[in-house]
């Protein structure tokens, strides 16, 4: 069959594509030779899909569904296999296999189109924090996971240029950077974390009724990953005049039923909110930005 990219990987890949990447042109061969490689038998791609890596739903030789995932390099697939590997199922999808080509990754299928997004909105919160919660564990001894002091390094780099850009928005940077200086002067922990968790990153499984996919594995404290829970459904909030107030509840409850600082959620979340605000704006998704930034405003 044709591994035609979905829509959505394409636009999101080229707004961050390095000159030069050939990444996507390749994805076709690389696909048909995972797939030959493993005697898969393919029954379609995911659509829409993520915006990081092409899914598709494929059957073993036994006849065992599974999930074939390629991603490019800049998306850090080996990252997400050691991650997974390290997890052993605890909480997140199942790595099927070890040791196979850079960029493939064989998973345990689950239900694609079934997230806990599709919950009530208090549910749907509860459940996911549930998920989040079985994650934060020791990372391996050694390991090369990125911590998010370097990851946000990376990050406040953007935003300053960003914020140099636009005078309108140097206010939210300023205030983002501060909150990130004080919150890694002295982090309560250092637990491995899935980097880029939301609603929809947590999909109906059959051995446990949730399950994480698609991490962005990075080590730090808890309250950072639990930050980009609390902007889930932002144009809904934004569309709210209790918006703000929702917030400001949602970051209490979470704090409160998860252990983790108040403050030092509402920080990261902040932080989290006005990076991808800036992010979204340097990339032309001006009606993310807008929300976004909306969003951090109320921090």
């Amino acid at each position: 069959m044709a591994f035609e990219p979905p829509p959505r990987l394409v636009k999101a890949l080229g707004e961050t594509a390095p000159a030069g990447d050939e990444w996507l042109a390749q994805l076709p061969a690389i696909a048909e030779q995972a797939v030959a490689r493993r005697e898969l038998t393919v029954e379609r791609v995911q659509v829409p899909g993520g915006r990081s890596s092409l899914v598709v739903l494929v059957r073993r030789a036994d006849g065992t569904p599974a999930v074939l995932k390629l991603a490019p390099p800049r998306a850090r697939p080996e990252s997400e296999r050691a991650a997974l590997a390290h997890w052993g199922g605890l909480g997140t999808v199942q790595l099927l296999e070890t040791g196979a080509e850079e960029g493939v990754l064989l998973l345990e299928r689950l239900h694609p189109d079934v997230s806990v997004r599709s919950l009530p909105e208090a549910k749907a919160l509860l459940e996911a924090a549930g998920t989040l919660r079985r994650l934060w564990v020791e990372p391996p001894a050694g390991h090369v996971f990125e911590t998010v002091a370097e990851r946000t390094g990376r990050q406040a780099t953007a935003m300053r240029a960003g914020g140099e850009a636009d005078p309108e928005v140097a206010p939210l940077v300023d205030a983002a950077l501060a909150a990130r200086e004080e919150l890694l002067a002295a982090p309560p922990e250092h637990r491995l974390l899935h980097g880029t968790f939301r609603q929809s990153k947590v999909l109906a499984g059959g051995r446990m009724p949730w399950l994480a996919v698609g991490p962005d594995p990075v080590v730090g404290e808890a309250a950072f990953d639990l930050a980009r829970l609390v902007r889930d459904r932002v144009e809904d909030l934004i569309a709210t005049p209790s918006g703000p107030a929702t917030t400001r509840r949602r970051i209490k409850r979470l704090a409160e039923s998860l252990e983790v600082d108040q403050e030092r959620l509402r920080g990261w979340t902040l932080f989290r909110a006005v990076e991808s605000g800036v992010r979204a704006h340097r990339v032309g998704r001006q009606k993310d930005a807008e929300l976004l930034l909306e969003f951090a405003g109320w921090l």
